[in-house]
């Protein structure tokens, strides 16, 4: 005789009562899927600087404006 208790068998097409979907939102991030992601990890030291990625962008944006006055202001020089 066995002291184990019988596992109860569980209908394969059946959920589990932990995985109780009801309440869910169906699509509610799809329009966010669709866009796609662009992830950039940033180094620790790197990161330590920015506050929030807020910040990061603002950085990156003014970096890239810069360089397109600068490439402006060469082509106008060499022409």
């Amino acid at each position: 005789m066995s002291t184990k208790k019988t596992p109860k068998k569980i209908d394969p097409d059946e959920m589990r009562p932990e995985y109780d979907l009801r309440g869910g939102v169906r699509g509610k991030f799809f329009a966010e899927y669709q866009e796609g992601t662009n992830l950039v990890l940033l180094a620790p030291d790197v990161a330590r600087s920015f506050r929030s990625s807020d910040a990061v962008n603002e950085a990156l944006r003014k970096v890239i404006s810069e360089r397109r006055v600068s490439r402006r202001s060469a082509k106008r020089s060499a022409g």
